[in-house]
């Protein structure tokens, strides 16, 4: 079982430097680490390749923008080295762990056997300190993709890289350059204390709360809809828990002002791969004055498609194409999607170079619509768009509202099982916020769930959170479409409903009213049946939630040719269903932020042989 500890002892506080001062303190607190040598914004990830790689995980301090703080790392550096691997080898990597805790890697993305896939107390027992663990898989597919721990929150200390994979065919897509572009935030402050107080005090760190100034000046939301919120325990602009008051965001483990630097000639084609490896910051992405052609999503082709902006979730990939023309620098924008801060870096001919930083954009504000109770039919908006027209509700039918929550209906389908219920088939009792629970008997109810979305959208053509009205053209989920046909073309044979369920004033995270600790039982498959799983996010966060061991179809699109991805955002009040088929083993399902997966909203996809079939 992943460790998920609650109770911080100072010994690992004192141990993770959460409380340490910079430079002269560290060495003197912890004479046997060997100290880092800062690295020029120039310098590229350190790279390693071929059949035999060994790696080594341990603690070292690291220079970020001019200050000295405390990093778990692998190779010694943050990001650790980029694996560069070929398509039809097989790898063995050796892990050696120096920490005086347990450690682990998962290959993101990549299909490895399930006892390969390196997640302690589900594929494997993790690695004890001083033990030494060799992973041995064959590669079998490519693009870019990521390693990282998943141990505790070591993530968040700087425990991940990037991996690309280079095809074994012909690379359909035609560049002359590339650059990796991991991208990842970092707190001086340890993330066992970030995490105490997350339990503590809902909003902690979120310091860009709505004012009474705001509210005489008319800003943001209006008096009587503050009061609702306020009602309703939930905080309008605390979109991601953990944000720049507290945090840098780093691009190849980079500060804003040390300002990584990615060369390129006028004219080239270049690539530029997106790593989200941030522990709980989703990011939008854009190159003012060049255009992005979307080529990859977690590390699958799709037709290429031409973007200013981009929202990638944590754990997602995206590779791209810009080609610049002319003889200047361009500034790499990594805005946070509270816009509580932004990682940047440069695009230029020649080093020393560098291009105007736009200032940061106004933070959003959630709406009625991000709790799954805004459509044109049944609402109206109030002053700012925040409201929803109670009184238009009055006189609905809401027996004829049954499965309005559930997966869409496929012909020929056996009737699903669903853990999350038929949440919408009776809403008679319902208050405007909250269903009545009795309706909705196989959700546990409790302190962990605070809300049940009524009217759950399918959100996968909207732009992100904040980015609805920005003026250019933003990449959706809509816009992906495999390049290459889908491996397996069967329709689902079932279907499954998830919700997504939290408490943000408590944070408690889950699945279906459960946190991991209070032992669930796992979702269930036969090997290789298909599956139409169908997400629910009856939370005000976006969720991106990553499957272990598969790719899943988004199911839109031309039906043999759906993206196919890891990890998919689910957006506040939002659905989105996938096609997937059972690989034996026993597989991780969580979301990516990690403090949530941390906080209990992590599940096993167990998937066995189908009774009287061979193992």
């Amino acid at each position: 079982m992943p460790r998920l500890p609650l109770d911080i002892d100072r010994r690992a506080l004192l141990r993770g430097g959460a409380i340490l001062g910079a430079g002269a303190a560290v060495s003197s607190l912890l004479p046997n680490w060997a100290m880092s040598a800062e690295r020029s914004s120039l310098s590229a990830l350190p790279t390693l390749s071929g059949e035999d790689i060994k790696l080594t995980i341990g603690h070292t301090p690291v220079i970020i923008d001019g200050k000295t703080s405390h990093a778990v790392t692998i190779n010694g550096t943050v990001p650790g080295p980029m694996l560069r691997l070929k398509e039809g080898q097989q790898v063995r990597i050796a892990v050696t762990n120096t920490l005086d805790e347990e450690t682990s890697i998962h290959w993101h993305g990549l299909l490895v056997p399930t006892h390969m896939d390196g997640v302690p107390g589900v594929s494997f027992p993790g690695i004890k300190p001083g033990e030494t663990f060799v992973y041995d898989f064959p590669i079998v597919q490519s693009g870019t993709y990521w390693y990282h721990s998943h141990s505790g929150l070591q993530e968040a200390e700087g425990h991940y890289a990037p991996i690309v994979i280079e095809p074994a065919k012909a690379d359909p897509v035609a560049f002359d350059r590339e650059h990796v572009i991991v991208l990842a935030d970092h707190s001086e402050m340890h993330p066992h204390l970030i995490f105490k107080r997350l339990k503590q005090q809902g909003g902690v760190f979120n310091h860009q709360r709505q004012t009474i100034a705001g509210l005489l000046a008319g800003q943001d939301q209006t008096l009587a809809e503050r009061t609702e919120w306020a009602r309703m325990l939930m905080d309008p602009t605390d979109l991601s828990d953990v944000t720049g008051a507290v945090q840098t965001f780093l691009v190849n483990g980079h500060g804003p002002n040390d300002n990584w630097t990615g060369l390129f000639s006028p004219g080239e084609r270049v690539r530029l791969r997106f790593v989200n490896a941030a522990a709980q910051m989703i990011f939008n992405v854009r190159i003012p004055g060049l255009k992005l052609t979307v080529v990859a999503a977690d590390g699958q082709n799709v037709r290429p498609v031409e973007v200013d902006e981009f929202q990638i979730g944590n754990a997602e990939t995206y590779d791209v194409i810009v080609q610049p023309t002319e003889d200047r620098a361009y500034t790499l924008v990594s805005e946070a999607i509270d816009r509580s801060g932004m990682g940047r870096a440069t695009l230029a001919p020649r080093a020393g170079m560098s291009a105007p930083v736009p200032p940061l954009r106004e933070r959003p504000i959630l709406t009625m619509k991000d709790m799954g109770m805004s459509h044109e039919s049944h609402g109206a908006p109030g002053a700012s768009g925040n409201s929803m027209n109670h009184g238009s509700m009055a006189g609905m039918d809401h027996g004829s509202m049954a499965g309005m929550g559930g997966a869409a209906p496929l012909p020929g389908m056996a009737p699903p099982r669903q853990r999350g219920g038929d949440l919408m088939g009776d809403m008679g009792g319902m208050e405007m916020n909250m269903l009545d629970w009795s309706k909705a008997p196989q959700i546990k109810k409790g302190p962990g769930v605070q809300m049940i979305t009524p009217m759950p959208m399918d959100r996968t053509g909207e732009a992100g959170l904040g980015l609805e009205s920005v003026g250019h053209r933003v990449l959706v989920y809509k816009d992906l479409i495999a390049l290459e046909a889908n491996p397996d073309p069967r329709p689902p044979e079932r279907a499954l409903e998830i919700r997504l369920t939290g408490n943000m004033e408590r944070f408690i995270w889950g699945f279906d009213g459960w946190k991991f600790s209070e032992n669930p039982p796992p979702y269930s498959f036969r090997t290789g049946e298909r599956v139409r799983v169908t997400l629910v996010n009856d939370s005000m966060m976006t969720h991106p939630v990553h499957l272990h061991g598969h790719f899943f179809e988004l199911v839109h699109g031309p039906v043999d040719q759906m993206p196919r991805k890891h990890t998919v955002s689910v957006a506040p009040g939002g659905k989105v269903s996938f096609d997937m088929t059972a690989e034996a083993g026993d597989w991780a399902f969580h979301c990516h932020m990690l403090y949530h997966m941390h906080a209990g909203m992590f599940q096993v996809f167990k998937v066995r042989p189908a009774e009287g079939a061979s193992a």
